[in-house]
């Protein structure tokens, strides 16, 4: 039997395939820095060995599956190539592993990794199925039918699949450190949507994804009147929102989420407009009303009088979707907006941007910048992020005591680099 080693293993992506590889039988190990990461839990439960990154790692006979992270010279893949193993890159394996399935990729700038786990959760209710979620969630099922897995378009890399079935949320400008302007990004989902071998299921509401060609038929879902699959009479209720889902122009059944905003609601039309595509039965679609969430997309507890949301929100878009979910659901509560800009690329091209999506909260905590392994720092610093938002104060851990000041509010800490650290310093001290 193959052994399979992750270089990287605990990347989101990487650790979410390899307990995908685990469950349907596959012996699989890694490799990784030794710092904590959230997404090792799974891992941990199944017993996956992981190793401090070494090239003694490396032993005849493997199939060596490399992170997108690490470059070519990194000590393990060179100790691969020596000794003439395999060696996949995380989108090459996961394109080559898809085949025995039909596979929907559900990829856009925003919204994938909640509408991938709220496929999922639905269509797990129907049969057994295996998924791969950006949270680090991964399951298999040896006698899966579908197969739904998170697509990122960074150096299209999803160009890797030839999926059955696209979801497509949105397009816009993002990761500037590669892709020149959203055209750019376009064309990175055109090249996408002529892999597509059964269907594509796209936001009919945003002005890029109209303008998709295809050969498969496309679907469009979202307010418009225009759309195959539409909202109507969308209401916050105590659990979350509900609405009225009409096929064109037909009323189809009400549905209800538990969460909050608009964008929300596009999440789960996306997967009621796939799901009656197959013919799922409609109470199985509702389902939607028990999803329980995935990992840092609006995460929640309360300690004492404060809510506590931790969320994955590292575009101004994103802040902005995430404090109008809050505002939805708490209207009378003061909100605390603590953010970690995540490379030095995305904030310096969004700069006004971030400080204009910051300033929806009634106060801001700014934490320094997190670089990528993948830029060089520049002359931009947090400062000029700070000087953007009036009142805006910047954050480190020794005065993490300042969070206390809002009572009864919620404080929100959004990023995608180590906000975490932040979060858990405060916790540590508000219990």
């Amino acid at each position: 039997m193959t052994t399979y080693h992750f270089v990287g293993i605990k990347g989101t992506g990487m650790s979410a395939l390899a307990q995908i590889l685990y469950d349907s039988g596959e012996q699989v190990q890694g490799s990784d820095v030794e710092k904590t990461f959230f997404t090792e839990a799974g891992l941990r439960e199944k017993n996956i060995p992981i190793y401090p990154f070494a090239k003694t790692n490396i032993q005849p006979g493997l199939t060596v599956i490399a992170g997108n992270a690490f470059k070519d010279d990194h000590e393990e893949i060179v100790a691969a190539r020596e000794l003439g193993l395999t060696v996949y890159r995380y989108h090459e394996f996961l394109g080559f592993w898809l085949q025995q399935y039909k596979s929907i990729a559900i990829t856009g700038s925003h919204g994938k990794t909640s509408t991938t786990g709220l496929l999922a959760h639905v269509l797990n209710h129907s049969a057994p199925i295996s998924y791969l979620i950006g949270d680090g969630t991964g399951v298999g099922h040896e006698n899966s039918d579908y197969f739904v897995f998170e697509a990122c378009e960074y150096r299209r890399h999803f160009l890797a699949y030839n999926p059955d079935y696209a979801i497509m949320t949105n397009i816009d400008f993002d990761h500037p450190d590669y892709f020149t302007s959203v055209e750019d990004v376009f064309s990175a989902f055109q090249a996408m949507a002529e892999q597509v071998n059964k269907g594509i299921i796209a936001c009919g509401d945003d002005e890029y994804l109209q303008r998709l060609q295809a050969k498969v038929p496309i679907l469009y879902y979202g307010f418009d009147a225009s759309n195959d699959f539409q909202a109507r009479n969308v209401k916050e209720i105590e659990s979350g929102t509900e609405f009225e889902v009409y096929v064109r122009n037909t009323y189809y059944d009400t549905f209800k989420i538990p969460t909050y905003g608009r964008h929300s609601v596009l999440n789960a039309l996306a997967v009621i407009a796939f799901c009656h595509y197959e013919n799922i039965d409609v109470e199985v679609i509702k389902e939607l009303a028990s999803f329980a969430g995935v990992k840092r997309r609006f995460s929640e507890k309360k300690i004492e009088q404060q809510v506590i949301i931790d969320d994955y929100a590292h575009h101004p878009k994103e802040i902005e979707a995430t404090i109008d979910s809050i505002r939805k659901k708490y209207p009378n509560r003061k909100i605390t907006a603590i953010f970690q800009p995540h490379t030095y690329t995305r904030t310096k091209m969004f700069l006004n941007e971030f400080a204009d999506s910051l300033k929806l909260a009634d106060q801001v905590f700014l934490c320094d910048i997190f670089g990528s392994a993948r830029e060089l720092a520049g002359k931009l610093s947090i400062k000029d992020l700070q000087a953007l938002i009036p009142g805006s104060r910047l954050l480190s851990i020794e005065s993490i005591e300042s969070l206390k000041e809002n009572e009864q509010g919620v404080l929100v800490f959004m990023g995608a680099g180590d906000i975490q650290k932040y979060q858990h310093a405060y916790e540590s001290i508000a219990t």
